[in-house]
């Protein structure tokens, strides 16, 4: 059995935890606080139940999973024999150094080690470790046990062969990775957030819409289309003669709108008054946990339904 290293066990050092023990990997998990990595396998063990009972497991069984988690005491003992290390350390440029020069220093000359970083470019950290070209940042969407799409993202120095071989690693366990070929700011899938979110926040700032309006707008809108298609094939099937006849059509239509949509809205004290206040008032905070929780069994249910409806309909 191959091993992987998983370097942090917060929240994203345990979904990956998750997907590689499923995916077949011994998973050797270390954290610079030692009860974060006895916490973790506790937090594991009611989320395998509710994967398990939507066949998510890729046809293991629990016990088979959790007897791939295997708790390390040090940081050499977790990177020994391991042939990927998947860092997921707190979001800190001058943590990241640190961490990547001595993983880089004790793991095996061979091995990939990837950043689940969200927001820091590769490039920032990565350049003085020992192997940089083995280096690069695999980022995924929480929970990435439920969301298969991960993010690959080379810095300058990253090898080719890096790239394709963490593509295959990322495919084999199950999740879908989307391979950049260079790294910018926000990678592309906070981009992507960050242009929705920015004007979701201008319309609520500009009264024209609550949050609860917009909210139901993706959610039993555009989001219903995106759950199993993306925002090119969307166009391509939203006029007769297919993406080139829709641009034709509303192509004038967009670049009204875009222009209207001038730069980052402020996100004034006030509007986040307003947006809190309307999410509040459907969930009190003390829920959050709870509304958590519910997130993932609905995540869990749709996935197994893109599977199902895969099988039947087709992808």
């Amino acid at each position: 059995m191959q091993k992987v290293a998983i370097i942090g066990t917060g929240f994203i050092g345990r979904a990956w935890a998750i997907c590689f023990a499923r995916g077949g990997y011994e998973a050797r998990l270390w954290d610079a606080v030692p009860a974060a990595v006895e916490n973790a396998v506790g937090y594991i063990e009611p989320i395998l139940d509710d994967l398990a009972a939507n066949d998510l497991l890729n046809g293991h069984s629990k016990a088979e999973v959790l007897s791939r988690l295997v708790p390390c005491s040090t940081m050499a003992e977790a990177l020994a024999g391991a042939a990927y290390v998947q860092e997921s350390t707190p979001e800190r440029v001058e943590d990241k150094i640190a961490v990547f020069k001595a993983i880089t220093e004790h793991v095996s000359p061979e091995a990939i080690v990837a950043s689940s970083t969200s927001a820091i470019l590769p490039s920032a950290f990565t350049g003085g470790c020992t192997g940089p070209e083995r280096t690069i940042v695999v980022h995924p969407i929480n929970p990435p046990f439920l969301v298969p799409a991960c993010e690959v993202v080379p810095a300058p120095w990253t090898s080719a062969k890096t790239v394709r071989d963490t593509t295959d690693l990322i495919r084999s366990i199950g999740q879908v990775p989307i391979p950049m070929t260079r790294e910018i700011d926000g990678f592309l899938m906070n981009r992507l957030q960050a242009a929705l979110l920015n004007e979701a926040f201008r319309l609520v700032n500009e009264g024209y819409a609550s949050a609860d309006d917009v909210d139901a707008g993706i959610r039993d809108g555009l989001a219903l289309r995106w759950a199993f298609m993306g925002p090119y094939e969307t166009i391509d099937l939203n006029a007769p003669g297919g993406i080139r006849d829709y641009v034709e059509r509303y192509g004038p239509t967009l670049a009204r709108i875009s222009s209207s949509m001038t730069g980052p809205v402020g996100l004034t004290p006030e509007v986040l008054d307003t947006v809190e206040s309307e999410l509040r008032s459907r969930h009190p905070a003390a829920e959050l946990q709870e509304r958590q929780r519910w997130r993932d069994r609905r995540l869990a249910a749709l996935v197994a339904h893109k599977r199902a409806a895969a099988r039947t309909i087709g992808s």
